[in-house]
């Protein structure tokens, strides 16, 4: 079993910045995307950005040039450096990881979510 455990959320003024860390464990041979998703209330879920084990990025419009994705290969961890942040910002988010896990199979893996809540 992978699991996905997320830490970083909270309340931030508009403006300001927040760091979200995620870290996969449990029997994974590698990992292919690693990424970070959004849900506001009563919207949908959201790609905000996602790595491939290449490196390449892909972040949504609305984020772009404000937040940075990065992971640690090594490590198996994803972190979302999130500047500039806007009410509009507020949700939940949520990690999210696919690949090999042992003996040989396919694995895809969420987190359980932490809160942030841009705000004066």
């Amino acid at each position: 079993q992978v699991q996905l455990v997320e830490s970083g959320g909270g309340l931030v003024q508009p403006g300001g910045s927040l760091r979200l860390s995620c870290a996969a464990s449990g029997n994974i041979l590698s990992i292919n995307t690693m990424g970070w998703y959004r849900q506001a209330p009563g919207k949908q879920r959201e790609s905000v950005a996602v790595i491939i084990s290449s490196g390449s990025t892909n972040y949504a419009d609305s984020v772009k040039g404000r937040f940075t994705i990065s992971r640690d290969s090594a490590k198996n961890t994803v972190s979302l450096q999130m500047n500039s942040l806007k009410p509009e910002d507020t949700a939940v988010y949520y990690c999210y990881a696919d690949g090999i896990k042992r003996p040989w199979y396919r694995f895809d893996a969420w987190g359980q979510g932490t809160q942030v809540t841009v705000s004066s």
